[in-house]
């Protein structure tokens, strides 16, 4: 079972009926071309329960499976948001590993932000799924696709490490290690408070100074998801709209796997740091039917 939180955009629609909906995304891929924005009005305003329900009754209707009907019909980020949709959250971080350790080069982010954010809970969900779906452990796919101490720190991150021990700070690595990858919140807080009182200074900032490159970003990607894990998420957000071009891959991620459990919070947050909605920067920054999907799942402004 996967946890939904109670902060998300997208809520349980009133008089549900799997038929129904089954019937109209059948419908809207009947003959030539497709109805998009009848995919986005039924996938966008359903939970990720009601959408297992409008797979299965699809499957007995059509005798055929809804996300690789679908597939064969979309294309390019609106595509992968509708497909994203209609996993249950352990097979979408799992595909989205598995996805960023594909081929020549990682996508690092990925690695990060579906590893740094997960609860224990979650992580073993994901760690049960992939072994099923891809014939090896995570654990093995990511010490063969990263090296290093930022090997280490995923695979801290993949089995959990539960008894910190007494931290003694320095700038040794695998001290920073075994105390962030306890995934106790509030005790991680207090040593946060503790660290401050004993060096005078913020441990994102001992971080910033004593690592760099995805080893850096991994360490501040935990302490910012223990402080406050809408803000994390809000930034990566802010981040992959800001400047040239847009990382879609991320962007993607954040709105399909948040808009159920935080993503009321995330808006929140990104309004307070920016001073702009998120609503107003994705509207800026995407198009189509991509952009449309992806403002359902944000809520209104």
């Amino acid at each position: 079972s996967y946890q939904i939180g109670k902060r998300g955009t997208v809520t349980e629609a009133a008089g549900f009926d799997p038929e129904a909906d089954a019937q109209r995304l059948r419908g809207a891929m009947k003959g030539t071309g497709t109805d998009e924005a009848a995919v986005t009005e039924v996938l966008s305003h359903r939970t990720i329960a009601q959408r297992q329900r409008i797979k299965e009754v699809f499957k007995q209707a059509v005798g055929k499976d809804l996300a690789d009907e679908l597939s064969s019909e979309l294309s390019g980020n609106f595509r992968s948001v509708v497909l994203g949709l209609l996993m249950l959250p352990p097979v979408y971080d799992a595909y989205e590993l598995k996805y960023a350790m594909k081929g020549a080069g990682t996508e690092e982010a990925a690695l990060i932000d579906i590893l740094a954010s997960r609860s224990n809970a979650e992580v073993k969900a994901i760690n049960a799924f992939y072994k099923k779906e891809y014939g090896k452990s995570l654990e093995d796919a990511v010490c063969g696709d990263t090296s290093g101490m930022f090997q280490r720190v995923l695979v801290s991150l993949l089995t959990e490490i539960y008894e910190a021990g007494e931290a003694r700070w320095g700038t040794d690595e695998v001290k920073f290690l075994t105390v962030l990858c306890v995934r106790n919140q509030k005790h991680l807080l207090r040593v946060f408070e503790e660290y401050k009182k004993i060096s005078g200074r913020e441990i994102e900032d001992s971080i910033k100074r004593e690592m760099s490159g995805c080893l850096e970003d991994v360490f501040l990607a935990i302490v910012k998801c223990i402080r406050n894990k809408p803000a994390f998420f809000a930034e990566r957000l802010y981040k992959s709209m800001k400047g040239l071009g847009t990382t879609d891959s991320v962007l993607i991620r954040i709105m399909v796997a948040r808009a159920e459990i935080d993503m009321l919070d995330i808006k929140a947050e990104f309004l307070k740091m920016y001073g702009k909605t998120l609503h107003s920067f994705i509207k800026g920054d995407t198009s189509g039917d991509y952009r449309k999907i992806l403002l359902e799942l944000c809520g209104g402004e």
